[in-house]
């Protein structure tokens, strides 16, 4: 049997599927929701130091990306390669 022509090359996904900033900003915002919450609520002390730790990995993580994608911006040799950079 034959299959026909058979196309090597993988399908791209669209693009709010592979865009990551809904998912950094969105879980940079909950940190944040967490954070007010617990620091109004003062029998939930001891959730503090986890939500601030939550925020810090955000900024962390948030500017690898940002510092990836300007990296990208600019071609670097050693840039993430699949940034969408528009």
């Amino acid at each position: 049997m034959d299959a026909g022509s058979v196309s090597s090359e993988m399908p791209h996904l669209p693009r709010y599927l592979v865009d990551p900033r809904p998912v950094v900003l969105g879980g940079f915002a909950l940190w944040a929701i967490a954070t007010v919450a617990v620091w109004m609520n003062a029998s939930w002390a001891d959730a503090r130091p986890v939500c601030v730790m939550g925020l810090v990995v955000g900024v962390l993580g948030s500017s690898i990306f940002l510092a990836q994608l300007r990296s990208a911006r600019r071609g670097d040799k050693g840039a993430q390669v699949g940034l969408d950079t528009d």
